[in-house]
């Protein structure tokens, strides 16, 4: 246990110190020379993520089964932890060059956009770890729209004061997904407000409030704030996604609202929905598989009928 925990301090502290660091070369350092000493950082910190690497391994076999050789599964991971890490410094850049991010985004579906904040009740804009999903958040921040974002605070206390700052300066609200109460009430006011509200909704969500759904044909805990607050403020469901384009370009899509349909009751009306929303993140996660963030267990909560059927065998 004592090991398990020096590990982990450890494991944070590279995370905390490689963040201060990265920012100290960006401010420093020409962009060339600190993108070739992040890569050294990037291959040294791959080293010590064997827990990280298995629990990917471990969701993709969940994902894909036999369907993709081993081969390409650990390629996949290796990209999605280098793309993870770039993806980092290229926001924490943006946060001090913010003019460089006009010429690395594109977008696609912006009427959507336009015709649901004209609506005056606020977006719920759904997404998921997926590509540099902060820096697609950033972009609208540049550009001027009111954002709040939905977040978990990380386990180190110093490394969450320190993004929360970055984001702070950037113009994006960070509302923390606990305490839940204040969490609510804050995405309310913001929804209220006419804000862009992201919500990342593909993270394992095990406290019993959330439904389950299913996500690559198993089941999985799912958090069900999007379809709850959508109701409460009549605001307008989008899901948006950034994706790569090449390998310093980006593409926002913005997709066409989720329309909310009415159920027989409450939960069933929750499960639906989120049922619905759900899938477009597994039809971008099989069309850009290394865009996902499989370092998370996703699955981890189970259903408490399968795991009465665990105890039983």
């Amino acid at each position: 246990m004592k090991t398990k925990s020096l590990i982990k301090s450890f494991q944070r502290g590279l995370a905390r110190n490689g963040l201060k660091a990265t920012c100290w070369l960006i401010d420093n350092i020409p962009s060339r020379i600190s993108y070739v000493i992040s890569h050294f950082l990037l291959a040294i910190g791959y080293v010590f993520i064997a827990r990280h690497k298995r629990i990917a391994g471990e969701s993709m076999d969940i994902a894909f089964g036999n369907t993709k050789p081993e081969a390409e599964k650990k390629a996949l991971i290796k990209k999605c932890f280098f793309d993870f890490g770039y993806g980092m410094f290229e926001l924490l850049y943006c946060l001090s060059h913010p003019q460089a991010i006009d010429k690395k985004i594109s977008l696609e579906g912006l009427p959507y956009l336009e015709a649901a904040l004209a609506k005056g009740k606020g977006v719920v804009a759904v997404t998921a770890h997926f590509g540099n999903f902060p820096l697609m958040m950033l972009y609208f921040a540049r550009k001027k729209y009111p954002i709040s974002c939905i977040i978990r605070p990380t386990r180190d206390e110093d490394l969450t004061k320190l993004l929360h700052q970055k984001r702070e300066q950037a113009g994006l609200k960070t509302i923390y997904a606990v305490p839940r109460i204040e969490c609510v009430n804050q995405s309310l006011k913001a929804l209220r407000s006419n804000e862009i509200l992201f919500i990342p909704v593909d993270q394992n969500f095990g406290s019993g409030s959330g439904v389950y759904v299913d996500f690559f044909g198993q089941k999985a805990a799912t958090a069900t704030g999007p379809i709850v607050f959508a109701r409460r403020t009549e605001a307008v469901v989008l899901p948006m996604f950034i994706v790569h384009e090449g390998k310093d370009n980006h593409r926002i899509i913005i997709e066409a609202p989720i329309n909310i349909e009415e159920k027989s009751d409450d939960r069933e009306t929750l499960t639906f929905n989120m049922s619905t929303i759900t899938r477009l993140v597994e039809q971008y996660v099989r069309k850009y598989p290394s865009e996902w963030a499989w370092m998370h267990r996703r699955w981890k909560s189970k259903p408490l009928s399968q795991n009465n059927e665990e105890e039983q065998e």
